[in-house]
């Protein structure tokens, strides 16, 4: 992992690695806007998505019920993985879960993957080509983390409201853990709080790890010669294998687990 060409010192280097293109930066928006986009998060992320799907889309098509390739035997492996552990920790009927556990799985893998990509290998090419800024580790970004987790809690609403009605949903929430009335503003506060943390801390725990982890190669890039630098970026990278993939598994199984806690009926 090569450092950047540029005469740029350790701190400088660091810090230029941890900006994102974002539309304030490039002068669309006011400098620090909250309406500044991450444009490099988005592009990343979309393609990403995009590839997973092309690449799941064509193996389905050529799927065989004779010996499969290599890659059938693999998707079909992720498929089974994926479905063994809905069918476990999710008890309703909803045929949605399951694509959407696979989904969550194999894109945050993939996002997560880019973290193995040498810190300079596509940020230098951009810079060559007036592009200043270049993060391509989409879930190292807290927009796409949280934007992710948003929709996990969006869909923990709907569901939560559609099984259990609306006045359910409201008691769940008014008549626990202690049912009586003198209770309900003590009950609505913690059930606010706990229901509201679920996608803040689903979020905030994939951004940090991954943060982190780009932190660490970014650091080893600035304050090691090139020569050296395998030293310490291959034992993290092998490490971090670990890492990306439980992140992604813890995810989706909370993502399981919280949905599931959704359709179970108030009583």
């Amino acid at each position: 992992m090569a450092a950047s060409g540029e005469a740029l010192t350790p701190s400088s280097y660091i810090s230029h690695h941890l900006t994102n293109l974002s539309t304030d930066k490039l002068g669309l928006v006011e400098e620090g806007s909250f309406w500044a986009v991450h444009i490099d998060s988005l592009f990343f992320s979309v393609l990403i998505g995009a590839g997973f799907l092309w690449l799941f889309r064509s193996v389905a098509k050529k799927a065989t019920t004779g010996v499969p390739g290599k890659l059938q035997c693999f998707v079909e492996m992720l498929v089974e993985f994926v479905d063994e552990n809905v069918r476990e920790t999710f008890h309703g009927k909803n045929p949605l879960i399951a694509p959407l556990a696979l989904t969550i799985f194999v894109w945050i893998f993939l996002m997560n993957t880019m973290d193995l990509v040498p810190i300079d290998f596509i940020p230098y090419p951009a810079e060559q080509l007036g592009i200043p800024y270049m993060k391509v580790v989409p879930t190292a970004d807290v927009n796409i983390t949280l934007a992710m987790a948003l929709g996990v809690f969006f869909l923990m609403i709907y569901y939560s409201i559609k099984i259990k009605g609306l006045g359910g949903f409201a008691k769940e929430l008014a008549l626990h853990p202690f049912n009586h009335p003198i209770m309900i503003p003590f009950n609505l506060l913690l059930e606010v709080v706990s229901l509201l943390a679920k996608p803040i801390s689903l979020g905030m725990r994939l951004f940090g790890n991954m943060f982190a982890g780009e932190v660490v190669f970014i650091l080893i890039a600035a304050l090691l010669p090139w020569w050296a630098q395998w030293l310490g970026s291959l034992p993290w990278a092998i490490f971090h294998i670990l890492v990306i993939t439980i992140q992604a598994f813890v995810f989706m199984m909370l993502t399981i687990v919280y949905l599931s806690q959704a359709h179970e009926e108030s009583h």
